[in-house]
């Protein structure tokens, strides 16, 4: 039988268009050197044919490359390099493409790692008068262990009733204006008004409240030094006087018990306030008020950034933000096209929060165990500490991506920067013992080894196989 009719008759056995039939000649070894179905920027010639869909029986791709999926308008499906099938059954495509590496994963995924990828969308949301508030916590994402966060938008005027938590608190402004008062451990009081990037910490039991402020109000994110934490679980004010008898209130003011006749029965939360005056007017003035003598704002984006080869990178922590012991951040500007470089960090488990964009990450948990998520705006991600990552930007516009930890300093190690301050004759002994010449072009890359936190993606012209 001729090659030609047996393609045929396997083309048609498995439903299959003959266009899409595999030629022998048409091994991943073959298709390597040709640059047949490899993404553009890896194909050495730029009359190499174009490659068949993603997501289609036909489509080859041996180093598995991301596929922005939503920024395509492409619908994924569990093909991979000829293996694979399609969907008969109910079909989320809309789920399927906002996370198209859990349909068709790399085939460097392997094991059992848990879910380490949340929407905010998914959660719960609280609606109150002027607000609402909606949370990730250990019981919506279990990885969650060391932090949980909270998505809160108060409107103008609009106030989080005054109150305090077990967990200390941090947060950022994600947009609008907000102003925050608290008091100290000293009794110290504390007022200020921020805006986006702009960030507070607040220690355990202290307490403190927020109003929006400006036409719109704002939106910001929490985050808690605990896991198991929830919203629900605060110290309210007028839950606290709620719940204590009006004799004691009377003798804790000294005053008659009839002036608390029409406190709130229960908790206000998030409730519509009045318009807030300047700092200076609203400041108290009594004769044994004080003034904080520390600082629990920080002007995070007014940082100098580090600027990287393929971004941006502000760190804060308790080394530029003293009160923060319990909380350290990194806010990242990654190009796109750009890497946050192959890294893990050894002090604590990575909570990020994705702010624009869409971004690939694989995380390596040892015992051959690798798993591929993909965020977008509004998701959490999980990375325990010590396990391996990267954060691709595959979209088109910037990914603005907060790392968060629960830790006073941050820490990283940078893969690029190991290797290159290893015995260089070792680290070809490892990785390059049969392959000579590739092992010195590699060391020559390592040779300086210069930690680039974003590193900038190769262009077409850059790259040759």
């Amino acid at each position: 039988m001729r090659f030609s009719d047996a393609a045929l008759l396997l083309g048609a056995a498995l439903a299959i268009p003959l266009a899409t039939a595999i030629p022998i000649q048409d091994s991943p070894r073959q298709r390597l050197l040709d640059g047949h179905g490899l993404p553009a920027k890896y194909r050495k010639s730029k009359a190499a044919p174009a490659p068949a869909p993603p997501y289609t029986p036909g489509y080859r791709d041996p180093y598995d490359s991301a596929v922005d999926a939503t920024g395509k308008h492409l619908n994924p499906l569990p093909y991979r390099n000829g293996l694979g099938a399609s969907v008969l059954g109910p079909w989320n495509k809309a789920r399927a493409r906002e996370d198209p590496d859990l349909v068709r994963p790399p085939s460097t995924d392997h094991g059992n790692m848990p879910n380490l990828r949340w929407s905010f969308v998914d959660s719960h949301i609280r609606i109150e008068e002027g607000g609402w508030t909606r949370q990730t916590t250990m019981r919506e994402l279990p990885a969650s262990i060391e932090l949980a966060g909270v998505n809160m938008r108060l409107d103008k005027d609009v106030i989080r009733e005054l109150h305090w938590h077990k967990e200390a608190e941090w947060g950022y402004v994600l947009a609008g204006e907000v102003r925050v008062t608290a008091l100290d451990y000293e009794g110290g009081n504390f007022i200020d008004d921020l805006g986006q990037g702009d960030l507070w910490y607040f220690p355990s039991g202290m307490p403190h409240s927020l109003q929006g402020l400006g036409e719109n109000g704002t939106e910001f994110l929490l985050i808690f030094d605990d896991g198991n934490f929830s919203e629900e679980s605060t110290f309210l004010l007028t839950d606290w006087l709620a719940h204590t008898p009006k004799s004691v209130i009377s003798e804790n003011f000294d005053l008659p018990p009839e002036i608390f006749a029409h406190i709130p029965q229960s908790e206000k939360y998030i409730f519509k306030g009045s318009q807030p005056g300047s700092i200076a007017e609203e400041r108290p003035h009594g004769k044994y008020v004080k003034k904080s003598k520390s600082q629990f704002t920080h002007r995070m984006l007014e940082q100098e950034p580090r600027i990287t080869t393929g971004g941006k990178v502000r760190v804060t922590d308790s080394r530029n933000f003293p009160i923060s012991k319990t909380v350290a951040a990194a806010h990242l500007d990654i190009n796109p096209g750009a890497i946050r470089e192959m890294h893990w960090h050894p002090n604590a488990d990575e909570w990020s929060f994705f702010i624009r964009g869409r971004a690939r990450v694989t995380v390596f948990a040892a015992e051959g165990t690798a798993r591929t998520f993909d965020y977008q705006a509004g998701d959490v991600g999980v990375v325990p500490r010590n396990m391996g990552h990267f954060i691709e930007n595959i979209g088109d516009e910037p990914l603005e991506v907060l790392e968060l930890f629960r830790a006073d300093e941050f820490r990283d190690f940078s893969l690029f920067q190991w290797l290159g301050e290893t015995p260089q004759r070792m680290v070809v002994d490892t990785l390059f013992q049969n392959d000579k010449a590739d092992g010195e072009r590699f060391l020559k890359e390592i040779k300086n080894a210069q930690k680039d936190e974003i590193r900038a993606g190769k262009s077409e012209e850059e790259t040759d196989l």
